[in-house]
């Protein structure tokens, strides 16, 4: 038996005649409130008023006789809904895109929205109410993910989560967290540069190896700040 979301019901299967429709208007009293086709993000009305509302993608939208909607979906799952939880990386608009498939009613849909990649959701200028993004698939049975392992940054060797700001070594190229290396994020904002205490070592091995002459610097960079406008 297909498993439904917490508070969504699996919509029942109707005898009438269907056919695939591209796309559906959901109509207000007086405009239109939701216009969305297949391939879109949308966001669905739990049954729990105090949850915030489900992300799914819109796999088919098919139609009877009666005109009775319904939508073909793909659940994306919070990281709080899944079997390991939310962790210190997860950012807070990131998404899993599960396994779990379900049929809707299309008048359980509230708004669109867009799941971003990861790449291109950190290279946002601004993030909007309706931007999320994903870099994980999720199977809803078994709490596995792929990919199972993700590139990671800084001396907690933590997944970058583009809710927290960074700052980015000259020396090394590597990122890290301002409390990682001993600075608050006031601190770190005001940075022009930023070595790291392994790049420092090696420059000052360097220096005393040149009879104690320093070196000019070669470029101004200013340290960077890996973080999302919100």
């Amino acid at each position: 038996m297909a498993k439904t979301r917490p508070g969504v019901a699996s919509s029942a299967k109707s005898k009438l005649s269907k056919k695939d429709i591209d796309s559906y208007t959901i109509k207000g009293t007086t405009k239109i409130v939701v216009f969305f086709s297949v391939g879109d993000c949308v966001l669905m009305r739990p049954s729990d008023a105090g949850k915030a509302p489900y992300v799914a993608h819109v796999e088919k939208i098919e139609a009877d006789a009666r005109n009775n909607v319904k939508v073909h979906c793909r659940w994306y799952y919070r990281p709080e809904e899944s079997l390991g939880g939310r962790r210190q990386f997860h950012g807070a608009k990131e998404l899993f895109l599960s396994d779990h498939y379900d049929v809707q009613s299309a008048h359980t849909i509230e708004g669109k929205c867009i799941v971003h990649t990861f790449k291109n959701y950190t290279r946002l200028e601004n993030v909007g109410v309706e931007d999320y993004y994903c870099r994980f698939e999720y199977k809803a049975a078994t709490g596995a993910f792929t990919p199972d392992r993700v590139a990671v940054y800084c001396k907690c060797e933590m997944p970058y989560n583009p809710d927290d700001l960074m700052v980015q070594c000259e020396g090394c190229k590597d990122w890290y967290h301002p409390a990682c290396v001993g600075m608050t994020i006031e601190e770190a904002k005001k940075l022009e540069h930023f070595v790291c205490v392994e790049c420092r070592s090696e420059e000052d091995g360097a220096k005393r190896s040149q009879n104690g002459f320093a070196s000019a610097p070669t470029n101004d960079l200013k340290v960077e700040a890996k973080r999302r406008k919100r």
